[in-house]
């Protein structure tokens, strides 16, 4: 070959390497996610056609296998098995090779859990479901105000600036709710979604799971979980997981690797949207943008007010003898308060001469009292720390 033949080779390939960065937006050398392929209900096949789809999709980034020899056109690092895989995968990650990397069956410390990506069916927008696998914290409720800060990074990668964030109706859920708006009240700003049923609030029903009315559904990490499965096989009876992203990445404070967890029951498209999922968050800068966000919540009292859930925050004695005032009627209520807190949240409002009861309304655990009553005794349940500082009221 002539120098100049060569000269004009190297040329065109520049040119052509220009275009495509032009016109895919990526400059510079790709992404490269790397996927583990043993371990599969699926078989090994599985995997590999959904790095292959995922290949034929999207070009901004390059895959590479780690696991045994396969036939493909795709970069393959071999191991034999899922022991030398995992050791593979991390060493990869560490050095830099890899950038991000898809897996199964993966081990992460207490404190770090991932945020799945769903498509909800009501009108198939995407869904965070934070999160998925992994334990936040061995305390549920701290766990859950953990899993919101790590929904919030998650989608903030994802390029979604200002996501909102709504948190599922379970056991604890107010308790998330008012640890969360404290600290927003403290400079860390949450945009909280508003419920789609009439009543509205940031605790979600099922119906908003379905709507997607959040960007970010803030759950514990074993309901997470189920969710996941009912929302990537519900069409094809639980063995084979047809849509949505897998169970994301996982985040933690001071967690520096981008690794992302597929279900053994993955199916193809889910391999396939897990891996550009992967890239997406290697290329939106997830460890910078978690570090930023860390910073501020702790700024804004993250840490303290972790600490406030966690620590023995009984307002009325196990011994205490409270006397219950006259009864009234009472069609007054209030709500906001947590199923585990309701009885003593009564019987706050006996000890200050209100006479309440408990109940459940539609979107759970109430007070009721005498509506002439109402404005003060919200004002003794939120200066107790039943119920957020405003208030809420049915």
């Amino acid at each position: 070959m002539s120098e100049n033949k060569a000269v004009k080779q190297i040329i065109g390939k520049t040119f052509m390497e220009i275009a495509e960065a032009i016109k895919t937006g990526q400059f510079g050398n790709k992404v490269k996610v790397g996927l583990t392929i043993l371990g599969s209900e699926h078989g090994i096949e599985n995997l590999v056609k959904g790095a292959e789809l995922a290949a034929k999709q999207d070009s901004n980034f390059d895959i590479v296998l780690i696991g045994p020899k396969v036939d493909t056109d795709l970069e393959i690092v071999e191991v034999q098995t899922e022991e030398e895989m995992h050791k593979k995968m991390e060493e990869l990650l560490d050095n830099g090779y890899i950038h991000s990397c898809v897996t199964m069956h993966y081990n992460f410390p207490i404190g770090v859990s991932t945020v799945g990506r769903v498509i909800t069916p009501g009108f198939g927008k995407e869904m965070y479901i934070a999160t998925t696998t992994g334990t936040s914290s061995a305390h549920r409720t701290e766990a859950m105000v953990k899993n919101a800060l790590y929904g919030i990074i998650t989608a903030k990668a994802m390029g979604i600036n200002e996501p909102t964030v709504g948190i599922l109706n379970l056991d604890g859920a107010r308790q998330v709710e008012r640890a969360l708006k404290e600290l927003d009240a403290n400079g860390y700003k949450i945009n909280f979604a508003e419920s789609m049923r009439s009543d509205g609030g940031a605790v979600m029903r099922g119906n908003d799971l379905l709507g997607g009315t959040a960007d970010v559904m803030v759950t514990d990490t074993l309901t997470g979980n189920i969710m996941m499965k009912v929302f990537s096989s519900y069409t094809t009876g639980g063995s084979y997981e047809a849509l949505g992203y897998g169970y994301g990445p996982g985040i933690g404070d001071g967690y520096e690797r981008i690794i992302l967890i597929l279900s053994r029951a993955s199916g193809v498209p889910v391999v396939a949207n897990a891996l550009k999922y992967a890239a997406k968050l290697s290329q939106g800068k997830l460890i910078e943008v978690a570090r930023e966000e860390f910073e501020k919540a702790k700024n804004a009292n993250f840490e303290e007010i972790l600490r406030s859930i966690t620590k023995d925050n009984k307002k009325v004695k196990e011994d205490e003898e409270v006397s219950v005032p006259p009864k009234e009627i009472v069609t007054g209520s209030i709500s906001g308060i947590d199923i585990m807190d309701l009885e003593d949240a009564v019987k706050v409002l006996w000890k200050a001469g209100i006479y309440a009861e408990s109940g459940m309304g539609c979107t759970g655990p109430i007070v009721l009292v005498n509506e002439e009553k109402l404005n003060e005794a919200t004002d003794v349940l939120s200066k107790a720390g039943f119920v957020a500082k405003e208030g809420d009221i049915c």
